[in-house]
């Protein structure tokens, strides 16, 4: 199997060794530098339909960079577009939910494909939209947030509450649910919600279940403000 090493402090790359014959999956634009023992093709992952579906919906790119180990063993190079830590993730059993622009690269045998969530999850979590994209298989993906990672532990019968925009991938057998920081019974969720975004925090996912979340220190939404308004250079 590739192995993919993460190197540097600060917005690292993402180091991969390929045997001949082995290959990866990666975003398109990823790749900073390989050696001449390797192929880099653009495909549509699972074909015209799914790369349709995966770039309307969550916002993947239509091709996707394939590297494949072909002349003899080799290394690349590979870096996200937007800066933050790396995160390496095995894959198997358990599959993930990816927030927009999570994904990075994985090992050949990672699927990825769209999924539906709730109405409300998507118009208030803002968890990815309508639509997520689902990797699951077995092998390894790497993923990118903004700032620093850590993963957190869902513990069976201890609800975790976090900021949807510093959420970045979760364990697909996790249940979750919009909620807000502060909440009362006789509020009502409008009432929750105008009391929980005095404090500065709003509306947050709350995770149940057993299973691991990706979080990222820097908040997602106002850093892609931040650059649209021309801020970040």
């Amino acid at each position: 199997m590739p192995t993919f090493t993460i190197t540097g402090d600060i917005d690292p790359f993402l180091h991969v060794s390929l045997r001949r014959g082995e290959k990866i999956l990666c975003e398109s634009d990823a790749m900073v530098m390989m050696e001449s023992t390797l192929d880099l093709q653009g495909k549509m992952a699972g074909g015209l339909g799914r790369a349709l579906m995966r770039r309307l919906t969550t916002g993947e790119s239509f091709f996707q960079q394939h590297i494949e180990a072909v002349r003899g063993d080799g290394d690349c190079l590979l870096a996200p577009m937007l800066p933050g830590a790396l995160q390496i993730i095995d894959i198997g059993p358990q599959s993930y939910i990816l927030n927009d622009g999570a994904f990075v690269a994985s090992t050949a045998d990672i699927q990825l494909q769209t999924r539906t969530q709730s109405l409300g999850n998507a118009l208030f979590a803002q968890s990815g939209g309508f639509f997520v994209l689902e990797a699951s298989g077995k092998g390894q993906m790497v993923v990118s947030g903004f700032g620093s990672l850590f993963m957190l532990n869902v513990e069976p019968g201890k609800e975790t509450l976090i900021d949807n925009a510093h959420v970045v991938a979760w364990d697909r057998n996790l249940h979750y649910e919009i909620s807000v920081t502060t909440a009362s019974a006789n509020s009502g969720f409008l009432g929750n919600l105008i009391n929980s975004a005095t404090s500065g925090e709003g509306v947050v996912l709350r995770f149940s279940g057993a299973g691991k979340v990706l979080v990222c220190s820097r908040n997602r939404n106002a850093f892609l403000a931040w650059t649209r308004t021309g801020a970040g250079g």
